[in-house]
């Protein structure tokens, strides 16, 4: 078991991570990134909204950040942060070899896999190679953490989804409307959010059919609304997504043994923040946006010395908000070690 000591510890090499790692490190604060390699948007062959970088796939964005805080001095750490204990000054984050925050398929009971649905949990690092639990793990310890782990996105068990997920499946219209224009849509209803995703689609194609066992569901002024706007209101269960040979998409199965052809589909998956270190370090809880780890708007949760950036502070954050995050709690924990720094300064001054 090695042990490495830094100024800051960045848990989560995605985009929110790898922006507060860049900005530490140009400010020539010692920093490792804990970096299990396996993002969220690794499904996604393109990103978009992200300016002079529209259009980029999102495993290129994450290698050309881990290069240029890698030209900074940072540590990139492969593996995953297991455990985590301390307090500011003296965190201490134990990693292992590399796991996966995966995407998860849930049926209405909960249960993990239901339907015969696949879970996509697999992964290779970002080199290339295949991670294992067995590497010896490693303590890393810090002054003050970041905690960039993101989310997990638990999909709707429509068999056939998860093998879509990132190809001819969809979540974020901002993400893919634009490339799926004046298409035949179809939004799985499914989820709390997915009339809201039918309602946006609509901006993008003519052809939006909002489709599944909570179509019937739909509240006077929202159907009203659908109906005004040309959005088609399909009362069905879903039996199956439906794939051609090759894996393209054909469309859907429905309740009664019909398939219908769509050329994308749109879903809502459940968010699940992946806050399993925060518990440990006992975080508060807040409740905008439900389970979600309480902090003010740099990140700076309950524990001091702890920030969170990216999805897990905002579920709803793209990469370019993730970005952003990252930059504002980088600088305020500069500022906050640039403080102690002075502290100690002075303390060891009087001593003197």
């Amino acid at each position: 078991m090695t042990e490495d000591n830094f100024d800051v510890i960045v848990v989560g090499g995605g985009s929110a991570g790898l922006s507060a790692a860049l900005v530490l490190s140009r400010a020539r604060r010692r920093v490792a990134v804990i970096d299990a390699g396996l993002p969220r948007n690794r499904f996604a062959a393109h990103m978009h909204g992200f300016l002079t970088r529209d259009g980029i796939p999102p495993l290129e964005l994450l290698e050309l950040g881990r290069a240029e805080v890698e030209g900074y001095g940072a540590t990139i750490v492969r593996g995953r942060a297991e455990e985590v204990g301390g307090g500011a000054g003296a965190f201490s984050v134990k990693v292992v070899g590399a796991g996966a925050f995966s995407v998860k398929v849930v049926g209405a009971d909960g249960a993990a896999g239901a339907d015969g649905a696949a879970d996509l949990d697999g992964g290779t690092d970002p080199d290339g190679g295949t991670d294992s639990d067995d590497a010896a793990p490693r303590i890393l310890t810090a002054r003050r953490l970041v905690i960039a782990t993101g989310l997990t996105d638990e999909l709707p068990a429509v068999p056939g989804l998860a093998e879509q997920w990132g190809r001819g499946a969809f979540a974020c219209p901002y993400c893919d409307g634009w490339e799926n224009r004046d298409s035949r849509i179809a939004v799985l209803a499914t989820a709390p959010q997915s009339a809201h995703q039918a309602s946006l689609l609509r901006q993008w194609s003519s052809q939006v059919a909002f489709i599944g066992p909570q179509a019937a569901g739909l509240d006077a002024e929202t159907r009203r609304g659908f109906e005004a706007r040309g959005i088609e209101i399909v009362d069905t269960e879903l039996q199956e997504v439906v794939a051609d040979d090759a894996g393209e998409l054909v469309g859907l199965r429905l309740g009664d043994g019909s398939v219908r052809e769509f050329d994308v589909l749109f879903a809502g998956p459940r968010m699940v923040n992946n806050d399993s270190l925060l518990e440990q370090l006992g975080a508060a809880k807040g409740d905008a946006y439900g389970d979600w780890v309480a902090s003010d708007f740099t990140g700076l949760t309950s524990v001091p010395g702890v920030w969170v950036a990216g999805n897990t502070a905002f579920p709803g954050a793209l990469v370019p908000v993730a970005v952003a995050a990252g930059v504002m709690a980088a600088t305020m924990i500069n500022a906050d070690l640039v403080a102690d720094d002075t502290r100690q300064a002075v303390e060891a001054a009087e001593r003197a």
